[in-house]
């Protein structure tokens, strides 16, 4: 199993395996650092979709703040752009009470041309001294969602967990646990979290997820202006909450009008990734804006339960969700440089459809059966952003993706939890098609939208 804790990570925009993994792993490095003041400079490489779409993705500005000590659930989004500034105007890093030599320009180097090992998301930290002597040396992979591991470590080792009451790393084996407990899925991740840390500290965190989700939300149906980046893309969410403001106030109602404000959600969520605003990972932030959506639905639109029922059911929701999307980690991949888009939007719907069902109060069944609706028909979407921003066409997709998590849920609701499909086989399938991908697909915007849209 692995941890809601883990899956659901507070940060900064625009994307967890790009520059929430990246700050991670620079902070990671610079606390580990044996001398700082030994240290006569800093050398950073990025290999692989790193390298491609450094610039695109804040990959280099994660990397300055990770250097700085920032880490991405505490940084303040305001003030990162002055902490960046100040580094590259003054080619220094401040660390605990040293000043180390550090030009971005020079000390940040982006390899196109070396094929990563491990991973296509790998970077290397070093700490040289006045020599040119190596004092310190890390190599992280930036495997998705937020997720680093050091290079020399498999990924298996990397999750490995505190024995839990249920444990099950696959769709049959959730099923199973649930059948043997008598428990729903929510509830048996919730023992299996409560097993991790205290009751009172996991259902405060799942209610703090839920606030900075129904936060971003609302945050990004007020901004307005320009999307950083040179595609100049306006936001259209608080233009588009109007309109529908304007229609609810004229009693204008159209049949498909809840559509229109599951949309509203995942596009508000998404331009505010997208100027490196305060998300989730959910699993990732290029799919920031699907389960916040659904959430959000199920909160405004879905059976009028007192407050305290409507909390208790997005808990169960996001509890259900984690286990979703920790089969989809564990036998697969969220990571878009790994396997596409599939393993961001593609694995957000199928986390929502679950996660929604169990809300409504769903079958383990038909929970799962929602999951394996949600991924089956986001499977072979590729990872093709346009000039390598979280922008085009990765804002409107969340908005479908969400879309298609509620037909998921919906579907899976009116039958009996019988399918031939299994969400296991639907995993395995999404992974040897991320496999079978031609790299081009894969976050490097080498293919696809990205080279046949003009950038004008």
């Amino acid at each position: 199993m692995i941890s809601l804790f883990d899956l659901f990570k507070i940060g900064i925009g625009p994307s967890s395996s790009h520059t929430v993994g990246p700050m991670r792993a620079a902070q990671r490095f610079m606390a580990a650092l044996h001398d700082p003041a030994a240290v006569a400079r800093l050398h950073v490489t990025l290999y692989g979709s790193l390298a491609w779409t450094a610039q695109g993705h804040a990959t280099d500005k994660a990397v300055i703040l990770g250097l700085c000590g920032e880490l991405p659930q505490s940084v303040d989004p305001d003030a990162a752009d002055g902490i960046v500034s100040r580094v590259v105007e003054m080619k220094q890093i401040g660390f605990q009470g040293c000043f180390i030599p550090f030009d971005p320009d020079h000390d940040l180097v982006l390899d196109r041309q070396t094929v990563p090992p491990v991973h296509p998301n790998t970077l290397q930290f070093e700490a040289l001294d006045a020599a040119g002597n190596v004092l310190d040396c890390a190599r992280f992979c930036s495997v998705g969602g937020g997720f680093i591991v050091s290079e020399s470590v498999t990924e298996s080792a990397g999750y490995a967990q505190p024995a839990v009451p249920h444990p099950f790393t696959s769709g049959a084996e959730l099923l199973q646990q649930a059948r043997n407990s008598g428990l729903s899925i929510a509830a048996l991740v919730l023992e299996n979290e409560c097993a991790l840390r205290p009751r009172q500290e996991v259902e405060a965190y799942l209610d703090e997820i839920i606030a900075v989700m129904m936060a971003c939300i609302a945050r990004g149906m007020g901004q307005t202006g320009i999307l950083p980046g040179r595609l100049t893309v306006r936001r259209r969410a608080a233009a588009l909450h109007e309109k529908l403001l304007e229609r609810e106030r004229a009693n204008m109602h159209s049949a498909h009008g809840i559509m229109d404000w599951i949309s509203l959600f995942a596009i508000a969520v998404n331009e505010e990734n997208a100027a490196g605003g305060r998300v989730v990972t959910a699993p990732t932030n290029g799919a920031a804006g699907i389960i916040p959506s659904v959430l959000r639905y199920y909160r405004d639109y879905c059976m009028p339960l007192p407050p305290a029922s409507t909390q208790q059911g997005m808990r169960d929701f996001l509890l259900t969700a984690s286990a979703i999307g920790g089969l989809f980690k564990l036998n697969a991949s969220i990571s878009g440089a790994e396997v596409g888009c599939q393993g961001e939007v593609g694995v957000a719907s199928s986390m929502a459809a679950a996660g929604l069902a169990a809300a409504l109060g769903g079958t383990p069944e038909q929970i799962e059966d929602a999951a394996e609706i949600g991924m089956e028909h986001h499977l072979g979407m590729t990872c093709d952003p346009v000039a390598g921003l979280v922008q085009i066409p990765c804002i409107e997709r969340n908005a479908f993706g969400a879309v298609k998590a509620i037909n998921a849920a919906s579907l899976a609701l009116n039958g009996d939890g019988a399918h031939l499909v299994s969400l296991d086989q639907v995993i395995r399938t999404m992974a040897e098609t991320g496999r079978d991908m031609n790299q081009r697909y894969k976050e490097t915007s080498l293919g696809g939208l990205a080279v046949n849209l003009p950038e004008c």
